[in-house]
């Protein structure tokens, strides 16, 4: 028996908590085709420990896309991403990832897309923290929380004061209001310094309400910028490269489904063709 017909089969725990039926229809459908290995891991270490016990045999996850960006970034530190291709039978509730990189999301489609797919390779963008993002990246804008010291005031304290009932009750009436004001620092990214392969495309001075970066066709990432504007609506600035820094004052940016920082800098390079993943043929 070939060694591409040996699978380890690695089961993420949210998995068999959220959809225990599909894991094990998933696990019958690649019984039958192939000579498999079932790992089920109870957490990131004994995850990361599968992986690397695996020998020749293919690694197939059956998990949500968390548990596919666990198995990317593990063998991406470990510099063996490049040659060992991934399968993924999505199971659980966060599969926006593994639809968008066309994987079918039925246990069924998905075990036989593993036995019968071939391996597609794909880009990368890795940042200066060696952390990864396979489907994109975002940094939003986050809302400014008015008058919190009075709103968390306790009704018995509004009774008594009259006073506060009325401003309380304007604190809520404005911040239902959606407001063009640019955030205070630490409420959100306003004013950030975007460079694309050296170029400035936004600038501090600039506000943004918005930055998106998401791997595109030829090693390269798609930047898109929507600037905070006062009346008429501005329009979003784009940009296409392979290296994308974004530096300023501190941020917060969600990549896939992982939210990370504050960070003042971060720097995002395109590695292409940098794993494969195994897709319906």
């Amino acid at each position: 028996m070939a060694a591409s017909d040996q699978l380890l089969v690695v089961i993420d725990a949210v998995a068999r908590r959220t959809d225990g039926e599909s894991v094990r229809i998933a696990k019958d459908v690649l019984s039958a085709g192939a000579a498999t290995k079932v790992c089920l891991p109870d957490g990131p270490e004994e995850f990361a420990r599968a992986l690397a016990r695996r020998g020749s045999r293919r690694p197939v996850v059956i998990g949500d896309d968390r548990a596919l960006l666990r198995a990317v970034s593990h063998l991406h530190r470990q510099r063996e991403l490049a040659a060992c291709p991934l399968s993924l039978v999505p199971v659980g509730g966060a599969l926006s990832l593994a639809r968008a990189l066309g994987v079918p999301t039925g246990a069924v489609a998905a075990a036989r897309a593993v036995l019968d797919g071939t391996v597609r390779r794909l880009d990368l963008l890795v940042d200066d923290s060696d952390g990864v993002v396979i489907g994109g990246l975002r940094i939003p804008s986050l809302p400014f929380a008015v008058g919190s010291a009075a709103a968390d005031s306790s009704p018995a304290d509004a009774s008594a004061r009259p006073w506060l009932r009325t401003c309380q009750s304007l604190v809520r009436t404005l911040a239902t209001r959606p407001s063009r004001v640019a955030s205070p620092a630490g409420h959100g990214p306003t004013r950030l310094r975007i460079e694309v392969d050296g170029e400035t495309l936004v600038d501090l001075h600039q506000p943004v309400e918005a930055v998106s970066v998401t791997p595109c066709a030829g090693g390269s990432a798609e930047v898109e910028v929507r600037r905070l504007s006062v009346g008429a609506e501005a329009s979003p600035l784009r940009a296409v490269g392979r290296r994308v820094t974004v530096s300023g004052a501190d941020f917060r940016y969600r990549a896939d489904s992982v939210i990370t920082g504050p960070v003042r800098t971060r720097t995002w390079t395109v590695r292409e063709n940098a794993w494969g993943l195994t897709l319906p043929g």
